[in-house]
């Protein structure tokens, strides 16, 4: 029997929206295994799994990205054929992008306008769009401004376009996609608001996720993939440990056990650090502090009160304007990164797909950006060695991928995260500075993180 609807009546919503028996294999992998879903309008409905569990893969076939294999898509009886994403979304349905697909140098009711029919004298409606961006924005306490250029924009507020996006063609069935990986605190909690005002308006909500917290928030059903495969439905007063377990399929510690820090010498030293932005904005101001061998220092805030400035000095993209660095009592303020990675310093930045990776390179060729001289002997890689250390660091960090020759840029989010973690945590470092490590990393992956970045400490970076 089903569960009652919450939000609009019943008699008013659209029909149902029904998978059944998606399967979808890229060569030897089969992403999703005879995947059966019902997403009910008037409900929020969380696919929750584990990194390349097969989440993105089955909503990227609903959104007509990818094509089935095997099974059918229905609205109501209705089967559904989706060759490309303009067929779905004029079946209703919208997708908010775990990575944005904006136009960064449009302005927002430029990217709203984009695949819309001509207007008249076969231009574009400009001033429609930009009035559209108002009427949503207000509706949905949304606040964008629809002369803004996406790439001036904090990505708190581009995602915010997406969501948009989907609303201005109308959509009834709304995909999220990991939409919480890149929100501040107070953002998740604006955005649950958003999801929840759309339900309760009888719009259908499939919630992408494998935060357990938000699940428990907003949900009112949750379907569990692991590996592929529907392993069950889940409630959502489950406890986070009860959904973890699920998930995962084991038992998941949600704390860290460490011992107390047994600290060393001081390995990076920073005095009165001064950061300025492009404008002469001051973005670090006179910071200092001194981070020991065996020791980790977390800095906390809000994001975009310099956190990412003051990390990107240290690896030397930004230009340092005062105080300096040094790295086991050596000055490597404005050094290059070629000479501060050189010099022992690991670095997972915070946005892995602007600066973490080559899309286009394997998962092989990532795994040795910093170091491919070392495998290398006239210009020629040693592939054999460098086939051996991504096999070891694939099994090591759990990436999920059919071959150590997958492009990075077809991994999900979570698995790009462990290419990025696996090639710098592989290093003899001296110091690590890992900008938002756990990012859009599983609660079974973060455990794991979470554990080799205390096994650093505690052999003395």
């Amino acid at each position: 029997m089903e569960t009652a609807i919450r939000g609009s009546e019943a008699s008013k919503l659209a029909p149902k929206l029904k998978l059944r028996g998606i399967t979808k294999r890229f060569g030897s992998l089969v992403a999703n295994d005879h995947i059966d879903l019902d997403v009910i309008p008037g409900r929020i409905h969380c696919l929750l799994g584990e990194n390349g569990a097969g989440k993105s893969t089955l909503m990227n076939q609903l959104y007509g990205l990818l094509t089935a294999d095997e099974g059918e898509i229905l609205i109501g009886d209705q089967p559904q054929n989706f060759d490309n994403p303009k067929q779905a979304i004029a079946a209703g349905i919208g997708m908010v992008h775990q990575h944005f697909m904006l136009v960064q140098v449009f302005t927002v009711a430029e990217n709203i306008a984009l695949g819309r029919e001509p207007g008249s004298a076969g231009l574009l409606d400009m001033n429609a769009a930009r009035e559209q961006v108002r009427e949503l924005s207000k509706r949905y306490n949304l606040d964008v401004d629809p002369d803004a250029v996406i790439e001036e924009l904090p990505v708190g507020i581009q995602q915010r376009v997406e969501i948009l996006k989907a609303l201005a063609n109308d959509a009834t069935y709304l995909v999220f996609d990991e939409p919480t990986a890149v929100l501040t605190p107070q953002e998740i909690d604006e955005l649950m608001a958003v999801m929840e005002r759309l339900r309760d308006e009888g719009k259908a909500i499939v919630f992408i996720t494998h935060k357990l917290r938000e699940v428990r928030a907003v949900a009112d059903d949750v379907t569990v993939i692991r590996r592929g495969k529907v392993v069950g439905q889940a409630e959502p007063g489950m406890s986070e440990a009860e959904l973890a377990a699920m998930m995962v399929g084991r038992e998941v510690s949600l704390s860290v056990d460490k011992k107390p820090a047994e600290t060393t010498d001081v390995r990076l030293k920073v005095e009165d650090l001064e950061v300025l932005d492009s404008t002469g904005a001051v973005k670090v101001d006179g910071v200092s502090f001194d981070v020991h061998g065996g020791e980790i220092l977390c800095i906390a805030g809000v994001q975009g009160n310099g956190q990412t400035e003051l990390a990107q000095a240290l690896l030397g993209i930004e230009e340092i304007h005062g105080g300096k660095v040094l790295m086991d009592d050596v000055d490597i303020t404005n050094y290059k990164p070629k000479r501060v990675i050189e010099a022992g310093m690991g670095f997972v930045p915070e946005d892995r797909q602007l600066d973490g990776f080559v899309k286009n390179f394997t998962i092989a060729e990532n795994l040795i950006l910093n170091r491919a001289d070392k495998f290398a002997n006239a210009g020629n890689l040693r592939l054999n060695e460098v086939s051996e250390l991504a096999t070891e660091l694939v099994e090591t960090y759990d990436i999920r991928t059919p071959s150590i020759t997958t492009h990075v840029g077809s991994l999900s989010g979570g698995n790009q995260q462990k290419v990025v973690l696996a090639r710098e945590l592989s290093r003899k470092l001296s110091v690590i500075v890992a900008n938002q490590p756990t990012r859009g990393v599983d609660v079974g992956a973060i455990e794991f993180l979470h554990k080799r970045i205390v096994q650093e400490r505690d052999s003395g970076v």
